[in-house]
């Protein structure tokens, strides 16, 4: 079985990344905890677990700089480690931990990127208001049309890829930091001639914790997906 690595992104998320952690248990695959200096503890709370649990490890970094930042770290220290697979997971349960083998599996049947989708058949969201459906669906049909792409859920953050992805596209060049970072790494995978795969998920509102979604992470990836046309028409990437 290929090493696989979950990069777990923290920040104020006490009340939830103990069960996660040992919801994950069963699945034999390493977790990265990054844990952005959460003023709630979250860190110590990640080391303490990282002392009893052989498959846990944190890597702590100084401040809060967004959600893309933060799995760049850990995508970076699971390839420095020797990881085949490299998965990204929310905290707060809104991507169900046994979902974790539907992703491999989809790697180990050829994906370069398996991607957990709301948006195919069997795919869904639990426990969200009309508004929200509305721009979630809306952000990703918007980022297909524009960058001419045929997945349904660009915006979707539960994702393993391959190692060979990670190393081929650009990592150094990637500097969006909210969701948009989701989308531009799926873009920059099927640019380098990369297999994505979606697999079906129902994605579930948190119920712990609260959300990073910001006014400002919204419109940067209004912005962002023009911008990433633009570059790949310049041939950029």
């Amino acid at each position: 079985m290929p090493d696989a690595t979950i990069c777990l992104p923290t920040y104020n998320e006490r009340e939830n990344l103990e069960k996660m952690l040992r919801a994950l248990a069963p699945h034999g695959v390493r977790v990265l905890v990054i844990d952005d200096n959460s003023p709630d503890g979250t860190g110590q709370i990640a080391d303490e677990l990282a002392g009893e649990l052989d498959f846990v490890s944190v890597l702590h970094r100084e401040r809060k700089e967004g959600l893309g930042p933060a799995y760049l770290a850990g995508f970076r220290r699971a390839l420095a480690d020797g990881a085949d697979y490299v998965l990204e997971m929310d905290c707060d349960f809104s991507h169900d931990p046994a979902d974790v083998p539907r992703l491999l599996a989809a790697m180990e049947n050829g994906a370069d990127l398996a991607l957990g989708s709301r948006y195919v058949p069997g795919g869904g969201t639990e426990n969200w208001g009309l508004t929200r459906r509305i721009i979630s669906s809306g952000g990703s049909l918007y980022a297909r049309l524009l960058l001419g792409l045929p997945i349904r859920d660009l915006t979707g953050g539960f994702k393993c890829y391959r190692r060979a992805v990670l190393e081929r596209i650009d990592l150094d060049a990637i500097n969006s930091k909210g969701y948009a970072f989701q989308i531009e790494g799926t873009y920059r995978t099927i640019r380098a001639g990369f297999k994505v795969v979606e697999v079906p998920i129902k994605f579930v509102d948190r119920t712990e914790g609260t959300s990073k979604m910001s006014r400002t992470i919204f419109l940067e990836a209004v912005t962002r997906v023009p911008a990433l046309r633009f570059a790949a028409l310049r041939g950029k990437f």
